[in-house]
């Protein structure tokens, strides 16, 4: 896939959210291996740049062609094009697409910057205003306060908090996961 042929998804003043491509494995190797990232992901475990070769980018690329404007979506800066991070709106729940699953995950040298906040923001508009969305949701464990931060400040409400049943060792697992939302109606206003 030559870089005209890449699929852009939607761009901000500072980012640009693209179609992943078999050649983004390295990048995603990079973000998924550092400690810190994955801290409440996977408690700090990389992922084997295998995995994500065989198996996480063929699933990114296989939504594309299945789900309008749906999936996990390349984040890079407008200026630089450098390599950020990535974003997904995902279907929900017995793949309902009207409620949809908001997530990140940005390189370290991106965090503090309002990227999450700006690229998140912008997926929860094309949701609500293109894609027909009701409501959207998010996840991310009781600790990770930058996290929900981001969640609030684009406008979602905690909704409650649900057990950690993963399968990885994570710092604060004790206190579960909480769900924070944002329905149509709520965000119009």
């Amino acid at each position: 896939m030559s870089s005209e042929d890449v699929r852009i998804l939607l761009k901000t003043p500072r980012l640009v959210l693209r179609q992943f491509t078999e050649n983004d494995v390295d990048f995603l190797f990079d973000l998924n291996s550092d400690p810190e990232v994955m801290r409440y992901l996977t408690g700090g475990v990389p992922t084997a740049r295998e995995e994500i070769a065989d198996r996480i980018i063929p699933f990114h690329l296989a939504v594309y062609d299945r789900l309008d404007r749906l999936g996990t979506w390349a984040a890079q800066s407008s200026t630089s094009g450098e390599f950020l991070g990535w974003f997904h709106l995902r279907s929900g729940k017995d793949s309902d697409i009207t409620n949809v699953e908001l997530g990140y995950r940005l390189r370290r040298s991106a965090w503090n910057k309002g990227y999450a906040t700006e690229g998140s923001r912008a997926l929860i508009t094309l949701g609500f205003t293109e894609l027909r969305v009701e409501r959207i949701f998010a996840h991310t464990m009781t600790l990770n306060a930058a996290s929900r931060r981001v969640m609030e400040k684009c406008g979602l409400t905690l909704v409650g908090t649900i057990p950690y049943d993963g399968p990885f060792e994570i710092e604060g697992a004790v206190l579960g996961q909480v769900e924070y939302a944002i329905i149509k109606s709520g965000w119009q206003r």
